[in-house]
């Protein structure tokens, strides 16, 4: 009888495992019903609402991603070299530190190590060459540029130009990606901006703001000053990155920030796509950039000023001093005399004179306008060459002297 029951039970388990294979092949929909408890388990806790696969991929309304994208993957990190000794941890005067961590500079204060800059720069051109900051790279021993795709190679300096903080250097990689120059004359305050850098050496990082101002200068940073000014997040790093628009075109190399703690205060300085492309053409096509000078020492016309000296004129650039057998001198200005125009151009400061001039070329006559004790003159002056600043040992990283015209 018990055997009879088992051939039973075995008969009947093969012939349902049978049905099965029969339904799953032919009909798995009939397998994928539920009861009420199974289907209790797979509803979600709280009703939720998901976009469905495929939409959305793209850039959300309002979003930079496409910009950014576009104009990442031409912006390196500078690590910048230079032998010298460690300065001593002021760390170590706080005596919890030191309980903790021990003194530190108790072994390091002689010991020699290469000292690290770190800044970012911009690859312009397929054939390798790089806009940064001259003060990223100043007096470094060897340069290395990291890429986003993860490449490193060395960087050779084609050029420094310290009066506008800007540097030229050159790599030699396949498929390099560049990025895409964008126009100044079609650039207005509140346009929207990204700023894209290493800031702290954290890695690549995209901040956004707007432009704040244009032309700002008389900031004591360079010589020749023109800045685009924004609130995009600048730190310490992003010297030498990518000020770019909405389309991901380069506006400006990001130089300074005003800050009182080192961080970003919403207040930065980029120098303009026109002056960083000017000063790259020069540097590649003669290794210097070189610009028109005429030797004078040259004060704005302040309201006090005119006072003192019984001036008509409101503005202008007045002379404080002449150098000695120097073009200007040569040309009969003397001091007190007050430049307005250069070959027809207003002379409103300082900053405007040093400007005009800088961009005649040397060796050709210039037409300059002024006022010697409330008469109007003109006179011819043979451009000069305009001499390298002088070496500041001691210089501030982004600081420039204003040396005259």
């Amino acid at each position: 009888m018990l055997r009879r029951f088992w051939l039973f039970f075995a008969q009947a388990v093969t012939v349902l495992l049978a049905l099965m294979f029969i339904i799953a092949t032919l009909k798995p929909q009939w397998l994928q019903h539920q009861g009420q408890f199974g289907k209790q388990l797979a509803e979600p806790i709280v009703a939720l609402r998901e976009v469905a696969p495929g939409i959305g991929g793209g850039a959300a309304q309002g979003s930079y991603a496409d910009a950014a994208q576009k104009a990442m993957p031409a912006v390196v990190n500078v690590f910048s070299s230079k032998d010298g000794s460690l300065p001593p941890d002021p760390r170590q005067n706080d005596p919890l530190f030191r309980y903790f961590f021990g003194d530190r500079n108790k072994n390091q204060k002689q010991q020699e190590q290469p000292a690290a800059n770190l800044g970012s720069g911009v690859i312009v051109s397929p054939d390798g060459y790089i806009l940064t900051n001259q003060h990223v790279i100043d007096g470094a021993d060897q340069i290395e540029i990291a890429l986003s795709d993860g490449r490193t190679t060395n960087a050779k300096v084609i050029g420094i130009d310290p009066e506008t903080d800007l540097a030229v250097l050159k790599i030699n990689l396949p498929n390099l990606p560049t990025i895409t120059l964008g126009r100044m004359d079609q650039t207005r305050v509140g346009d929207v901006v990204l700023a894209i850098g290493n800031p702290f050496g954290v890695g690549q990082t995209v901040t956004m703001g707007i432009i704040s101002a244009l032309g700002r200068n008389h900031l004591g940073i360079n010589t020749f000053e023109n800045f685009i000014q924004t609130d995009a997040p600048i730190n310490p790093g992003n010297s030498g990155g990518a000020l770019v628009d909405v389309n991901g075109n380069l506006l400006g190399i990001n130089t300074a920030i005003y800050s009182r703690s080192g961080g970003s205060l919403g207040i930065g300085f980029a120098i303009p796509v026109s002056t960083a492309r000017s000063v790259l053409e020069s540097i590649i096509t003669s290794g210097s950039v070189t610009r028109g000078w005429i030797g004078v020492e040259p004060q704005d016309v302040t309201p006090e000023i005119a006072d003192s000296f019984g001036l008509k004129e409101k503005s202008g650039a007045i002379v404080a001093g002449v150098l000695q057998g120097g073009p200007a001198d040569k040309a009969g200005i003397k001091p007190g005399d007050v430049l307005t125009s250069v070959n027809g151009e207003a002379i409103t400061d300082t900053t405007r004179l040093l400007n005009v001039i800088a961009q005649i070329k040397p060796g050709t006559d210039a037409k300059i306008h002024l006022v010697r004790k409330n008469k109007d003159m003109d006179l011819d002056v043979l451009i000069g060459k305009r001499p390298p600043p002088p070496k500041q040992p001691a210089q501030e990283d982004g600081e420039g002297d204003d040396d005259g015209g």
